[in-house]
């Protein structure tokens, strides 16, 4: 298919630049492709709209302060984003401007609270997809994740003007975090749920049950190709917990309870991870969801709303049928929901049941 068929119009206001006054009061549109229905909810309503004694499985990654402000040699500014560690303290990383950030060169990195070179970064190696191999030394040596989270910003997403601050320092990230990962951009389905929220749905039998995919470009970078088949995801590494699997292998083989998918990484993770008889407790995924792919593992996602063309909404097209996809986008543009990672939020029902109108 060709991703033009995935483009759609959005005002730039309906683009949230910040999150709803409180987690669990963002809206809700729920969905459902078996037949075509759409209804006007909010995320509290949750509770009830999920069936009792689910297995909800959220992705707890925690989000790094993975950007970091650099002073070039030469007194010009610049940018890399930490994307993952690699073996002997350096890292995977995207550097701006990266015409001037070639292999052998070095840069400061500026503390954003103070404005001061705290640190040096050496990029060591061209990679591909235009990523380079950097190491950051600091001056009691190399830095590691958590040496980073003291200096680096939160990455925000471009289409969020401001600079990170104070709100998003709370609200960026999920309550349910782990104090692992390197997610350089939150799951933000999971943005929306509070302790309080979690308890009301483990009150109806519902279990709540994390993964952990470390988000990176697989999940946010554009496509550039004419042409689905041409798209190639950037891999992400998942994890999934002893307990987790415990509970999610009779669900997978036996359909013995509901699953809701809290979100797209959460999904990415199950459909990476089952092959149809066995669960791969980690590895890394490459996986492209979209029209034809049919779900093995989720009868529910829970998922905010989507840049055009992006690979995001190729998934949600892929369990909605293209069509009823951009009706349903459609519907909230109409109806002013606001979109992104601090916007609103879709609940599809019947994600898993083959349908013919789909694809």
């Amino acid at each position: 298919m060709k991703r033009q068929a995935f483009h759609f119009d959005l005002p730039p206001g309906l683009i949230a630049q910040h999150p709803a006054p409180v987690r669990d009061g963002a809206r809700l549109l729920v969905v459902d492709p078996l037949d075509h229905s759409m209804r006007h909810c909010s995320i509290r309503d949750l509770p009830e709209l999920v069936p009792p004694g689910s297995l909800c499985v959220p992705n707890d990654v925690k989000v790094r302060h993975a950007r970091l402000l650099l002073r070039r040699a030469g007194g010009g500014s610049g940018e890399a984003l930490l994307l993952r560690a690699l073996p002997e303290g350096c890292f995977e990383a995207l550097v701006r401007p990266g015409a001037r950030l070639k292999p052998g060169k070095r840069a400061g990195v500026v503390d954003p609270g103070t404005g001061q070179v705290v640190a040096e970064l050496w990029v060591e190696e061209a990679l591909e997809e235009g990523l380079r191999r950097v190491r950051v030394q600091g001056p009691d040596g190399e830095l590691d994740w958590d040496a980073v989270d003291r200096i680096g910003r939160l990455p925000l997403p471009p289409y969020i003007t401001h600079p990170a601050g104070a709100e998003d320092e709370g609200r960026y990230q999920t309550v349910f975090r782990a104090e692992e990962g390197e997610a350089v951009a939150a799951p933000t389905a999971g943005l929306h749920f509070t302790e309080e929220l979690i308890a009301e749905l483990r009150a109806r039998g519902s279990l709540w049950s994390p993964v952990r995919l470390h988000v990176g470009l697989g999940t946010f970078r554009p496509m550039t190709a004419d042409d689905l088949s041409d798209h190639v995801m950037h891999e992400e590494r998942y994890e999934i917990p002893e307990a987790t699997a415990a509970l999610l292998e009779p669900v997978l083989a036996r359909r013995t309870r509901p699953l809701l998918a809290v979100g797209t990484t959460s999904l990415r993770t199950l459909e990476g991870a089952w092959d149809g008889t066995t669960l791969k407790r980690s590895g890394s995924t490459r996986i492209f969801i979209q029209p034809g792919t049919r779900l093995r593992t989720a009868d529910l996602l829970l998922t905010n709303f989507h840049l055009p063309e992006s690979t995001l909404f190729v998934l949600v097209s892929a369990l909605l049928g293209v069509d009823f996809a951009q009706e349903a986008y459609a519907e909230a543009i109409r109806e002013q929901y606001r979109f992104f990672s601090y916007g609103d939020a879709m609940l599809i029902l019947n994600a898993r049941r083959p349908d013919e109108s789909r694809g």
